[in-house]
């Protein structure tokens, strides 16, 4: 069995254990993207090389599962420093009807991701190497996203003051966090309490390896209003 065959078996099981439906070419493009990333990995610092192994677990998989909290009627989304392409590209793979755009400011990275992109031959994604809250990006993308994605890239008060200037007057920020969140929710709600319409926090426990959350995922799911 060679790499991708591996990976390909790893998230068969992870998506057959906790009943999440795709089908069978998009799984074998997570696997791809999991061999792509694992490749690329070796000279870009796309994730930590102590955490390679577990790459189908920790970060295709988890990226995908957020799917399923995925407001209705959600067409275009924003992936804030999105690193390797997390959550950004699986979520596309998954949700091939949304649009999205990978940003993030390291040069070496968004080249690896447009080379991800032409490799697995999704139309529905573009990266920009760019910072989002440079006036250039706001005056492209400004009213542009019903969508905002991240993982643990930045505080959510930071995030928020990102992610406004780029959404819709309704919008949905979803965030991916580890330990405990608490406080951070409490320092954003209270500067940014007029635009959260309604906010859910999600425990991303899933079968065989994180059924009670050891891992202490969450997702901060927030409806927000301009």
């Amino acid at each position: 069995m060679n790499q991708t065959e591996t990976y390909l078996s790893e998230l068969k099981e992870l998506f057959w254990e906790n009943n999440l439906s795709v089908n069978e070419y998009q799984l074998e493009r997570l696997a791809h993207f999991a061999e792509l990333v694992t490749e690329k990995n070796k000279e870009v610092n796309l994730i930590s090389r102590k955490d390679i192994g577990n790459i189908v677990e920790n970060h295709i998989f988890i990226s995908a599962l957020i799917s399923q909290y995925l407001p209705e009627r959600v067409s275009k989304f924003l992936d804030i420093g999105t690193g390797g392409g997390f959550p950004g590209i699986p979520l596309a793979i998954t949700n091939p009807l949304m649009k999205g755009v990978l940003a993030d400011s390291t040069t070496k990275k968004i080249n690896a991701l447009k080379e991800f992109i032409i490799n697995l031959k999704l139309p529905n994604v573009i990266a920009e190497n760019c910072r989002v809250e440079s006036e250039e990006f706001k005056s492209k993308y400004a009213n542009t996203f019903n969508l905002i994605v991240s993982r643990s890239t930045v505080p959510l008060i930071i995030l928020f003051r990102y992610s406004l200037p780029l959404i819709k007057n309704k919008a949905y920020l979803m965030s991916i966090k580890g330990g405990n969140i608490t406080q951070e929710y409490k320092t954003a709600e209270m500067k940014y309490k007029s635009y959260i319409k309604k906010s859910t926090i999600f425990e991303l426990a899933y079968k065989p390896n994180n059924v009670r959350n050891e891992k202490g995922k969450k997702l901060i799911l927030l409806e927000l209003t301009k």
